[in-house]
């Protein structure tokens, strides 16, 4: 059996009083697309910044494929491309140039970096800038660097925190577009954001994490369903009739002549209540249905919201 692409055990990480990380666990299988999802100052960045030996870990192990990131450091950092929230290149050198020193790092030559980098350019749209230095550049386009820089060498795992932070809407489906067609060719993809949207559209599985601490993992889907709220409203006609016999299976409240039921998934419930109303002769003027999502599940967890 194959190790994981990464797995964390018992991680911990103090900055004097402040304990940013408390015994986090996280495995991730390859080629899977996985979201450590939280609001700024969970502890995401601190994670990532241990994995890829940007800050040393006080307590617990770090490894990708099987490879301790301390003692194995050569190989796993090989292994991972990292696009950080914050830039760290020579602001003075044209992007080109910086992704050619980027792929110098890891010990490619420049004729056999130029196809991948002329690639990723035009891919990502910054084919007509390749002149240019970063300073230059939109927020938008230093995102894009940032993701290219990240994939120079071809590597297995892609750690993206906060890729889509402070981009325009049109910007941030495109780079979610490219992220899929990543993860459609195999690459593992760990990707930190406190965008709810992002992670329910990208993510196979999610951790949830709050001061430091794994709060809930699963898919996406499955945790809305168990820790969610959702609801379906339905405006009926008049009547008389007593519903219980015909819902005691539900939680459901009625006012006048609306029907709300709270049920864990809309899809599934809807068929079946509206075959009792059905039964029950009872007339249907309309139905609203709302949707559990990840910031319904935050805030049961925590009591708050994930931008709080």
């Amino acid at each position: 059996m194959s190790s994981p692409a990464i797995e964390i055990k018992g991680l911990t990480k103090s900055y004097g009083n402040v304990h940013a990380l408390n015994g986090v666990d996280i495995k991730i299988n390859e080629g899977e697309f996985f979201g450590l999802l939280g609001p700024n100052g969970a502890g995401k960045t601190t994670t990532i910044n241990i994995l890829t030996g940007l800050v040393f870990r006080d307590k617990g192990s770090t490894e990708v494929f099987g490879k301790d990131t301390v003692n194995d450091y050569r190989f796993t950092r090989s292994k991972i491309g990292i696009a950080a929230q914050e830039f760290s290149v020579d602001w003075f050198f044209p992007i080109e140039k910086l992704l050619f020193f980027q792929a110098g790092y890891y010990g490619i030559r420049k004729k056999d970096a130029k196809p991948t980098i002329d690639k990723l350019l035009a891919r990502l749209g910054l084919e007509k800038k390749k002149d240019a230095r970063l300073r230059q550049l939109s927020g938008g386009m230093k995102r894009r660097f940032q993701l290219a820089k990240a994939l120079v060498h071809d590597p297995d795992i892609i750690i993206l925190d906060e890729p889509t932070a402070g981009v325009d809407v049109e910007l941030r489906r495109d780079l979610w577009q490219y992220l899929r067609d990543l993860h459609y060719k195999g690459k593992t993809i760990l990707l930190t954001t406190h965008y709810i949207e992002e992670a329910e559209l990208l993510c196979e599985n999610v951790a949830i994490i709050d001061e430091g601490k794994i709060l809930k993992e699963g898919p996406p889907k499955i945790l809305t369903q168990e820790l969610g709220t959702a609801g379906i409203s339905i405006n009926i006609g008049n009547t008389n009739q007593k519903l219980d016999p015909y819902f005691s299976e539900y939680t459901y409240t009625i006012e006048k002549n609306r029907l709300h039921f709270s049920v864990k998934d809309p899809d599934k419930a809807l068929p079946k209540i509206i075959k009792k109303l059905s039964e029950a002769d009872i007339h249907i003027n309309s139905i609203d249905s709302n949707r559990s999502s990840l910031e319904d599940v935050f805030l049961n967890l925590t009591g708050k919201g994930i931008n709080e």
